[in-house]
């Protein structure tokens, strides 16, 4: 019933009428501060929620109406401090900001770190290392220059290995760098491009000759990743390439002063001081490729591991070989037989008037028993690392197998540049590059990439 009809109803009855109940209408607050009898109320506080725009109607100074204040009974003054919830938000806002950009840098570095193989790098120096101690020569300044032009040529050689197989990835590695999206394949293709001409750059450097074997290099490198991969001259481009970087370390190092002479003419450059100008142009000859033919036998060694650790990488997506991990398996059985094997050096200063096999000082100085037996635990530890995962992969040819074997032939391929190094009588270059294997340990486990891939 409204209020119309309970007034209706009590005019019509009157006293005598019936009974009518009215429904109690809504209750009725008494502003906080009025007088029960009617007076003024006190003018309430302003409400912080009306905005400005309405006292704006009244005027600045206008005197607020009869009765209360412009903003409403009940109001409340508005506070000019600064809304600590917001600061808060804004606070919040900016380092969840700050955190994504870091975190988007961070994604970045790792998507490259995987796709130029930073713990397989490790795996690079001990070539240059190894070649200058086959040459006869301890390393230098242009030894660091020739390694700095391998490591370049190799992480060239990775970003164009990727670039080159994009679209096979996609469907067999869907979780590398370029198919996830990670890396542009334009920016992979340039970075090889750089990569190479970094490397060709340091190569010069450290010299002419070391430029003649870092040129060729090169063109291995990128028409392994275009063209020759799959097709079968590919493993023995890949083992071309890695004993070309060997001899790339002796050619450098030949610029040396003051090594002793290797087995075939002595791995120090017949120069000056201030460079090759002041030789005559027989012992320029003879001095710039004396070396590079020391380094020979080292290089088809550490060729033909790589030969062997690649022709089973061609199957670590699909398994089901066992020749080649079982060929794999044999190969490295007989080079850690030779690698054990101390060279004969002639000693220092003879030259040909030294009788022919009679083990000489390394180009350090070690004394012959202590290079041989370094040389000899280098090689078991190569076969060691090496034979296990190739054995279990002959066994079961599995995708996850085969790819343990390649993983153990890439971590081998550091204790073998060791043992070669030592195989020359260079011990302490020998024991610095077998430093390198818990390095790159260590930083494929902090950087979270253990599983490295040459293809």
């Amino acid at each position: 019933m409204t209020r119309g009809e309970a007034a209706a109803s009590r005019g019509a009855g009157g006293e005598g009428g019936p009974e009518v109940r009215v429904p109690s209408g809504p209750e009725v607050r008494v502003p906080a501060g009025t007088a029960p009898d009617g007076a003024v109320p006190e003018a309430p506080a302003a409400d912080p929620s009306v905005s400005a725009g309405a006292a704006a109607t009244h005027g600045r100074g206008a005197a607020p109406p009869a009765g209360g204040s412009a903003r409403g009974p009940g109001a409340r003054t508005p506070s000019h401090r600064p809304d600590a919830g917001a600061e808060r938000s804004r606070t919040v806002n900016g380092a969840a900001a700050g955190g994504a950009d870091r975190a988007s840098r961070s994604g970045r570095g790792a998507a490259w770190a995987e796709l130029l193989r930073l713990p397989a790098l490790f795996t690079v120096p001990g070539d240059a290392l190894a070649g200058a101690a086959a040459a006869g020569v301890r390393p230098g300044p242009r030894t660091l220059l020739a390694i700095g032009s391998s490591l370049s040529l190799y992480a060239a050689g990775m970003a164009l290995n990727d670039w080159a197989d994009r679209a096979e990835d996609a469907a067999e590695r869907p979780h590398r760098p370029i198919p996830s999206g990670r890396v542009r394949p334009a920016a992979a293709l340039t970075a090889a491009g750089a990569l190479t001409g970094a490397g060709l750059a340091l190569a010069a450097g450290a010299g002419r000759p070391a430029l003649a074997v870092a040129t060729p290099l090169a063109a291995t490198v990128w028409a392994y990743d275009l063209r020759l991969k799959h097709s079968p001259a590919g493993p023995v481009a890949m083992a071309t390439a890695r004993g070309l970087d060997l001899l790339l370390g002796a050619a450098a190092g030949g610029g040396t002063r003051g090594g002793t002479g290797g087995g075939t003419g002595g791995g120090a450059w017949a120069a000056t001081r201030g460079g090759i100008k002041g030789a005559t142009r027989i012992g320029t000859k003879r001095g710039a490729w004396g070396g590079i033919r020391a380094a020979l036998p080292s290089a088809a060694l550490l060729g033909s591991h790589t030969l062997a650790v690649t022709a089973v990488s061609r199957r670590e997506t699909t398994g089901g070989s066992v020749a080649a991990p079982l060929a794999a398996l044999a190969t490295t059985g007989a080079l850690a037989r030779l690698a054990a094997h101390r060279r004969t050096r002639l000693p220092a200063g003879r030259g040909a008037a030294a009788a022919p096999g009679l083990p000489g000082p390394g180009p350090d100085g070690s004394p012959p028993r202590a290079g041989g037996l370094l040389a000899a635990a280098l090689a078991a530890a190569y076969a060691a690392t090496a034979a296990r995962p190739c054995f279990h992969a002959a066994l079961n040819p599995s995708p996850q197998l085969t790819q343990r074997a390649v993983g153990g032939g890439i971590r081998a391929t550091i204790p073998l540049q060791a043992a070669l190094a030592a195989r020359s009588g260079a011990t302490t270059t020998s024991l610095l590059v077998a430093a390198l294997a818990p390095a790159g340990r260590m930083f494929a486990r902090r950087a979270g990439l253990r599983k490295v891939s040459i293809t």
